[in-house]
Order: C-alpha cells, then sequence, then structure tokens
C-alpha cells in the first residue's frame, strides 16, 4: 500500500506563498543542504504526484521544464486542462482519488502544494505523514500551510531537525 506524504515549506507565519502569489521568499533558500532530506532523493522515493489546480497552473506558468517526467501525476480540478505542460491525469472526485492511492503499491504518492488539497485529505484521514521546512521569513499575508476547515488532528511528531540558515524540518505522523 502507497504512503501519502506531503512535504512543503512555509514561512514562520505559517504561509506557503505570498500574498502577491509568489514563492520568491523561499527561492533564497534554494542553495541549502538539506543531505538527506533533499527534494531530489525525495522525489525519487515517489511514484505518484497529486496536486491541485491551483498548483498545476503555478508550476505551468514557470519557465522550468516539466520536473515529474518519472511520476504519474494527477491532478484534482473541476476543469479542463488545455494544452498540459507534461503527462497527467485530471480527477475531480477526491474519495475515489483516494481509494485509488491507497490500492496502489508501485511506490509512494506525494501531495504536491497547496494546503486545501492536503487538507482534503486530512479531513478523510488519507495523509500519512508530512515533512514541513519551515522557513524563517515572515511574509505577512498570503496561502496557509492548512486553511481553516474546523478539522483538527493530532498527529506524532517523528523528528524535529535544525538545518541551515535557521530553517527546521518538522516530520510528523498521522495515525
Amino acid at each position: 500500500m502507497a504512503v501519502i506524504r506531503g512535504y512543503i515549506a512555509a514561512s514562520l507565519d505559517g504561509r506557503i506563498v505570498s500574498g502577491d502569489g509568489s514563492l520568491d521568499w523561499l527561492y533564497k533558500y534554494d542553495d541549502m543542504d538539506l543531505g538527506e532530506h533533499d527534494y531530489r532523493l525525495f522525489l525519487k522515493g515517489i511514484r505518484t504526484v497529486v496536486m491541485g489546480r491551483a498548483t498545476y497552473d503555478f508550476i505551468a506558468g514557470e519557465q522550468a521544464p516539466w520536473a515529474y517526467g518519472d511520476q504519474r501525476v494527477i491532478v484534482v480540478t473541476s476543469r479542463p486542462i488545455e494544452g498540459p505542460k507534461g503527462p497527467l491525469e485530471a480527477r475531480s472526485d477526491v474519495g475515489s482519488l483516494i481509494e485509488e492511492l491507497r490500492a496502489l503499491d508501485d511506490g509512494d504518492v506525494w501531495m504536491l502544494g497547496g494546503g486545501k488539497l492536503q487538507m482534503a485529505f486530512l479531513e478523510r484521514d488519507a495523509l500519512d505523514e508530512i515533512e514541513i521546512y519551515v522557513i524563517p521569513e515572515i511574509l505577512g499575508s498570503g496561502e496557509p500551510l492548512f486553511p481553516l476547515t474546523g478539522h483538527r488532528a493530532s498527529p506524532t511528531l517523528v523528528s524535529a531537525t535544525a538545518i541551515e540558515k535557521g530553517c527546521v524540518r518538522l516530520h510528523y505522523r498521522f495515525s
């Protein structure tokens, strides 16, 4: 059975995107040495990438090439995707998608990007683990790590590690 994982960076005030829709605050930390937790190593262990439409639109708008050629990509959206940036599948029903993902046995699943989709999975007890990289920046506005939906959870801390430039890696497991 696949493990469904989150791997995300958040500002010290709990934002994942600044109020102007930018990740510039995060890009200045691109040169950090994350060692065994490096994004490229993480991605090698992922077979399926799941993202919401806003995350897909952000990635599609970037100049960088499609980074997920070795993974199956699923975009959760109710709107058609015209001229996709890379190979992908679209789904609109989160419940049936979770059933499909739980049946996978060919590698782990990464919930890429925004908190809305991660919260939808959390609310259905379908997010198994999350790595949060807390970046010492206060943005003052922007998209929250987890939107306030009334859902409560008490994950178990697996590890907390100080890394370069004042950043901290938090690894939690949901039961």
